[in-house]
């Protein structure tokens, strides 16, 4: 994604940040389960959490091509569960935030996750809900001028250390499955929370995930993102941004992975030849390659478009898909 010096003059930021602040701490953080929450802090001040986000509230207002060119970079971390723990901060958890909620709530929430003073998390997924977003269960009943939160979510990523959650509820009984939710910005040291079910993974260590349950949880009509009734059309629209970071940054991972097990090859030596001499497995190296080299045109081509303000959202669906059975091979 490197159409102009200024695209380079990023990726070499970001890659000195990763090997200089993440990369040598990986070990350390995976067998404590955990990083530090203030790396959140030292990526927001290096300028990379608010990258297309508005001027006005500390970002950059750069197009999608320099956030994808911040994906690819953290493709290079030694630990997926940190740069998704990142990933959330900047592409899940914040996009519909500023796009449209209303100047009071993205002063006191998007500004200072930009500066990375405050932790996003996000809240779609639910135990009986997961790719079936129109089937959760959680509810916003209006009180007065509150709104009372019952329900729980499920896989939340940064759950355990976020200070708020951008939540998708129910919050009318008509108009469902697609025109009754609503984005609800919910500080998570608000009342009725539960987060402590730290949820334990085969990877993806060092990145906290969270079950959050709500009981009566209160919070003002005025924490909720744009219209009433267009949180599921929001999420959607938040949902491509977060396709593009994840395929993004797994193209790179897949490249390393690749470029370092030809050189294993090379350099393993085998009933008197290097493993990598064995034309079996040149071949198999050349499907992945190929394989990959598509995945990442696919990948270019929705960003491309995306930033063009094209409708992208079948593609970045199938990039996803693509590179998440690819990523196994």
């Amino acid at each position: 994604m490197d159409r102009t010096d200024e695209h380079k003059a990023l990726r070499a930021s970001i890659r000195a940040f990763v090997d200089r602040e993440i990369n040598p701490y990986v070990s350390e953080w995976e067998d404590r389960e955990e990083f530090p929450t203030a790396l959140f802090k030292k990526a927001g001040d290096a300028g990379f959490l608010g990258i297309t986000k508005p001027v006005e509230y500390g970002g950059s207002g750069l197009d999608y091509s320099y956030n994808a060119v911040w994906a690819e970079e953290l493709g290079h971390i030694h630990a997926g569960g940190i740069a998704s723990a990142l990933g959330v901060q900047t592409d899940m958890a914040t996009p519909a935030l500023a796009r449209h909620g209303s100047d009071a709530l993205r002063r006191q929430f998007l500004a200072p996750a930009i500066a990375g003073d405050m932790v996003a998390s996000l809240g779609v997924s639910e135990v009986g809900a997961g790719s079936d977003v129109s089937s959760i269960r959680t509810t916003a009943r209006k009180d007065g001028g509150d709104y009372v939160i019952n329900g729980g979510k499920m896989w939340t990523t940064n759950g355990n250390r976020a200070d708020f959650i951008c939540l998708l509820a129910n919050t009318s009984d008509e108009n469902g499955p697609h025109k009754n939710k609503s984005l609800i910005i919910v500080p998570m040291d608000t009342t009725g929370i539960d987060r402590s079910t730290k949820l334990r993974k085969l990877g993806f260590w060092s990145s906290d995930t969270a079950q959050v349950f709500f009981d009566d949880v209160r919070v003002p009509q005025s924490y909720r993102i744009g219209e009433e009734g267009m949180g599921f059309i929001y999420q959607m629209q938040q949902f491509t941004e977060e396709r593009l970071f994840g395929a993004s940054r797994t193209v790179v991972q897949m490249q390393e992975l690749l470029d370092d097990t030809a050189e294993y090859l090379r350099e393993r030596i085998a009933f008197g030849k290097p493993l990598l001499d064995n034309q079996w497995i040149n071949y198999t190296l050349a499907d992945l390659a190929t394989e990959i080299a598509c995945l990442r045109s696919l990948v270019h081509s929705c960003v491309d478009g995306y930033v063009r303000g094209e409708d992208v959202r079948l593609r970045t669906a199938q990039a996803k898909l693509k590179a998440g059975k690819l990523v196994r091979l």
